[in-house]
């Protein structure tokens, strides 16, 4: 029993330690990456007293107004595992991830009123979180019911940055450019307990891009003397990140965007500070910590307790195996023990030959050799009973 209790340790233990030599290095590499079948996820961002155009579109006229107040914006992201799998090309099979993204801004007062919306379908690596150059991504900013595949070409970070995030400057691309512009790593800052790295990305008074009919309704509208102009962007964009999951715990935009025209004043179209609310940046938190947990315990914790299970597991059942019984057998009789009080004779045979002669006794009266007992004597005294009896004769008392 000993030796089948002391085997099933022994080989527990050995399991015990290849399970902890395999997580950093199977298991964890698993949990480090964008899986495919995320849950969605909306961001609520909100933006206090902002200015924004509002182009109300009724037939063929279309109403131009600079307006005033709150907006909400939402993005949702919503992972496509079906397209992830049948759509990738091989060599982007197995490291990234397709994702469908939108964005809808409304007025907070009255959430029927869509300000702006845009909706895009892109590609991600699944460790950098940095976008893929995948042929099939678009964008689409217009509303148009059909949008042309492979018409935008995203680059750097744009909805999470990397899996252990850090402390360096990043790209992050940016919607209204089209392109990717540097991040700057500033800092460390806890939001909620949770220790965040705090990346900013300035753009200051780029030209955008934009159609010459729409340039030209902006500028018939609000400055009607111009022959040309242009529509200058500037955004301060603030970004907070768990640098384990390279997840946004907050986002911060301050953007502006003013019409400038050849001749006549400056429009302003947009001037909004948008912040994730309260509700998200909970959400973010829970989020975070709950992947925090599941990476800490496969990387870190699962190895270490498992590892030092093993190692105990191991030894204790070597002990088993290995340690002596719990006392060695006894003889069925113990070797005699020098008593001086012994005397070692000759055993006393009971034999009907004659007696032969025995050596004096040397050392006086007072020797310990005791005189052998006679076979055939009975004593006198009726007190002392006989010895034996001799053959033939009747024992008297």
């Amino acid at each position: 029993m000993k030796l089948r209790v002391g085997a099933a340790l022994f080989g527990l233990g050995v399991l015990l330690l290849v399970f902890a030599a395999g997580l950093p290095f199977y298991v964890a590499p698993a949990v480090t990456k964008l899986p495919y079948d995320l849950e969605p996820t909306t961001s609520v961002a909100e933006a206090k007293n902002a200015k924004f155009l509002k182009i109300t579109r009724v037939g063929d006229s279309a109403t131009i107004e600079v307006l005033q107040g709150d907006l909400t914006s939402n993005v949702e992201v919503i992972p496509q595992p079906d397209d992830t799998r049948d759509r990738l090309p091989e060599d982007l099979k197995g490291d990234t991830v397709i994702w469908d993204v939108y964005q809808t801004v409304r007025r907070t007062d009255s959430p029927e009123v869509v300000v702006s919306q845009y909706s895009t379908e892109l590609a991600l690596d699944r460790i950098s979180g940095a976008a893929a150059p995948w042929k099939e991504q678009w964008l689409n900013e217009t509303g148009a019911d059909a949008t042309p595949v492979g018409n935008v070409k995203y680059s750097g970070q744009i909805y999470k940055f990397p899996f252990g995030t850090d402390k360096r400057d990043y790209q992050i691309f940016d919607r209204d450019l089209k392109r990717a512009t540097p991040a700057k790593f500033v800092g460390t800052e806890k939001i909620k307990g949770i220790e965040t790295y705090r990346f900013e990305q300035r753009i200051d008074n780029e030209a955008l891009a934009t159609p010459e009919s729409s340039l030209q309704t902006l500028l018939g509208k609000f400055a009607p003397g111009a022959t040309s102009g242009q529509i200058v962007y500037s955004n301060i964009r603030t970004v907070w990140v768990d640098p384990v999951t390279g997840s946004y715990v907050n986002v911060r935009e301050q953007q502006r965007k003013e019409l400038q025209p050849n001749t006549g004043t400056p429009t302003v179209l947009l001037d909004a500070d948008f912040n994730y609310n309260d509700d998200t940046v909970s959400r973010s938190v829970e989020t975070v910590k709950d992947n925090r947990f599941k990476i800490g315990l496969i990387s870190f914790w699962g190895p270490i307790v498992a590892g030092v299970l093993g190692l105990l597991a191991v030894v204790f059942g070597v002990w088993l195996v290995t340690r002596p019984e719990g006392g060695t057998a006894r003889h069925r009789a113990d070797p005699a023990v020098d008593d001086p009080t012994r005397v070692d004779q000759e055993p006393v045979r009971d034999t009907d030959t004659v007696e032969q002669p025995r050596p004096e006794p040397v050392g006086g009266p007072l020797t310990d050799e005791i005189p052998p007992a006679s076979t055939n004597w009975k004593s006198e005294d009726p007190t002392v009973p006989s010895q034996r009896q001799v053959p033939g004769e009747v024992e008297q008392r």
